[in-house]
């Protein structure tokens, strides 16, 4: 779609955003951005720039309506957010269809149009390609194409696929009108029990580095520009090592720890990602414990309320200048139906909202994530708690960003476009092919590659992804092999908030899940796949299993096709896995894999040639 633009007496075209009938600079895309920028923010009131201060969650209505009302997690109607609060930078929840995904894109950018001085909307979503559904985390893939999740893609550990993967994100993304994507995780999955594992790169400092400039280098491209989807790396400075393997999202889980003396290596990732040009970081929710730089004890202060690590560290000591966007809800308890989430206020809860506000300022932060209470903001301002200079600091980087984008010149979306890039086949294709490839096979017994039209007995997969390849049969003792896909285990919590969805605690499954799969594997061979969103201690099912392989993000049609080697699975192992859960609270919540693990980070066999082929030491 094209904008409609006003035209100067020598024809060239413009969008009249303050609606005055002339070329202003800010509107003029020939200046540069730093010009376009002083520009506007001299015309801005102090609401409209602490409008730009605030992130928060949006929903998509019926049909690519704005939703007029409040949604089951959004707090407002969308036109109270825009036009009122001067809001514009949304995390979109929700989307059905392309189409429906691209009208309302448009909408929500007329709707903005309609604002003093036309400020675009930049419109976020977490990473939206894979399998989790979890509000907090990501979403699985719908409308788009469906890859493994990023756990999966570092199985592969293949730049060039990476980078693939994050320009069909960047296609697909754009063509809808997400302008920002609150990815890649540079956190190091070091602490087997935290369950944020399956959306980081696995254990490995280095390939957490490569892969993640792979990943920036097709999602972003370089310097912000109008190709890209602005980037945020999270969480600063390495969100994995939390104690006991507790979430930060929850009060139970805010603590962070170094037992191992590792920062550093949480750390590392970062570096090479800012000297990229990453439009923004977030740090994460948790407090260090008991950690120092340079000699000097950080404060055990949630790290967005943290000025030694966010204006210390990053931006005086690693020179960083972009968007620093806190992590949500630091502010405000969030209160979805009859649930609770607390505010993630760790080692400030005794603080007010005020008072937390402005400590988030002090500490360096740029933009708040998942609040849009402008009303706090603007009573600091006033009672002279907040100088308007220091807002001017942080919308002009916001500014910058959009400016870069080129959102100002033209923010509509094509609905037909939308429709022919998001899933197209080619990206389908790549995506299962990536699914199955990164299957990553622990143990075969020479049962790998199964031969088709087997009778099976099947669990977990369904009639559709057997069909054309077996015979599904009713029990055990009719089939031929069995094929059994489970999801590596978990705690189950719903008290607080968000608590369903991420899978926490210990890592054994349920005692009697052994004795009834010794019961199928007395009847025929039995392969067992486990879906690893996190380590799991798989030592039980070696005893029963023929074949065992995990996966990270795999359909069953997807699953089979490596199973069978139509395509080849060539996963490696993205972190150890332990043996036991005695091994896994001895060890050190920042320090990556175990002494002597049950399979190593590295291990995986290649069914279609038995051979070894350089893998590290695996099961003993």
């Amino acid at each position: 779609m094209e904008p409609t633009l006003a035209r100067t007496d020598d024809g060239f075209g413009y969008r009249d955003l303050n609606h005055n009938g002339r070329l202003d600079p800010y509107e003029d895309s020939r200046l540069p951005t730093a010009a376009r920028v002083e520009d506007l923010l001299e015309r801005l009131s102090l609401p409209e720039k602490v409008g730009l201060m605030f992130h928060t969650v949006i929903e998509a209505g019926p049909d690519g309506a704005v939703l007029e009302a409040p949604g089951r997690i959004s707090k407002s109607p969308t036109s109270s957010v825009v036009l009122s609060k001067h809001l514009n930078h949304f995390n979109v929840h929700v989307l059905n269809d392309a189409r429906s995904a691209a009208r309302w894109s448009n909408n929500l950018q007329r709707l903005a149009e309609q604002t003093p001085h036309g400020i675009p909307v930049t419109v976020s979503t977490d990473p939206r390609h894979s399998f989790i559904e979890n509000s907090g985390v990501s979403f699985a893939a719908s409308m788009m194409s469906q890859w493994p999740e990023p756990l999966g893609l570092a199985a592969l550990a293949d730049d060039d696929r990476v980078r693939r993967f994050a320009e069909i994100v960047n296609a697909e993304y754009r063509a809808v009108g997400i302008r920002a994507a609150l990815h890649p995780t540079l956190d190091l999955a070091t602490e087997p029990r935290w369950g944020r594992q399956a959306g980081t790169f696995g254990s490995d400092p280095d390939t957490v580095t490569r892969l993640t400039l792979a990943y920036l280098e097709g999602l972003q491209r370089g310097p912000v520009g109008i190709e890209s989807v602005a980037c945020t790396a999270k969480h600063f400075p390495g969100g994995g090592p939390q104690a006991g393997g507790e979430d930060a999202h929850f009060p139970y889980g805010k603590d962070q720890v170094y037992p191992g003396g590792r920062f550093a290596d949480h750390l590392a990732p970062f570096l090479p990602a800012i000297r990229a040009g990453v439009a923004a970081i977030m740090p994460y929710y948790g407090r260090p414990i008991g950690l120092s730089i340079h000699g000097e004890p950080v404060e055990e202060v949630g790290f967005g309320y943290n000025r030694l690590i966010v204006t210390g560290l990053l931006r005086e000591q690693l020179g960083y200048d972009g968007v620093v966007l806190t992590d949500w809800e630091l502010v405000m308890d969030n209160h979805v139906g009859d649930q609770v989430l607390p505010a993630r206020a760790w080692g400030v809860e005794q603080l007010d909202a005020a008072e937390r506000m402005q400590l988030i300022l002090t500490a360096g932060c740029d933009q708040f994530g998942g609040e849009e209470c402008v009303e706090v903001l603007l009573e600091l301002v006033g009672s002279g708690r907040v100088d308007e200079s220091r807002i001017d600091v942080s919308a002009r980087r916001l500014l910058t960003v959009k400016f870069d984008l080129g959102l100002f010149d033209d923010p509509f979306v094509d609905e037909d476009v939308a429709a022919a890039v998001l899933a197209q086949p080619a990206f389908v294709d790549e995506g299962h092919r990536a699914q199955a490839e990164s299957v990553t096979v622990l143990t075969t017994s020479g049962l790998l590659p199964l031969p088709q039209w087997l009778a099976v007995y099947a669990e977990g997969l369904t009639d559709d992804a057997l069909e054309g390849r077996f015979v599904r049969v009713e029990r055990p003792d009719q089939a031929e092999v069995a094929l059994i896909r489970l999801q590596a285990p978990f705690e189950p919590r719903d008290e607080l908030f968000l608590e369903a969805w991420f899978h926490q605690g210990h890592l054994d499954f349920q005692p009697g899940l052994p004795v009834r799969l010794a019961r199928i594997a007395a009847q025929c061979p039995l392969v067992i796949d486990i879906a690893l969103d996190r380590p799991a201690v798989l030592t039980p099912l070696l005893e029963v299993a023929s074949a065992l392989t995990v996966s990270y993000g795999s359909s069953g049609a997807a699953w089979l096709d490596a199973v069978t080697a139509r395509i080849p699975p060539r996963g490696r192992l993205p972190f150890d896995l332990p043996r036991s859960m005695a091994q896994v609270r001895e060890h050190s919540e920042d320090v990556p894999g175990f002494g002597d693990p049950l399979f190593a980070q590295g291990w995986g066999l290649r069914i279609d040639s038995e051979r070894l082929d350089g893998v590290k030491d695996g099961v003993s």
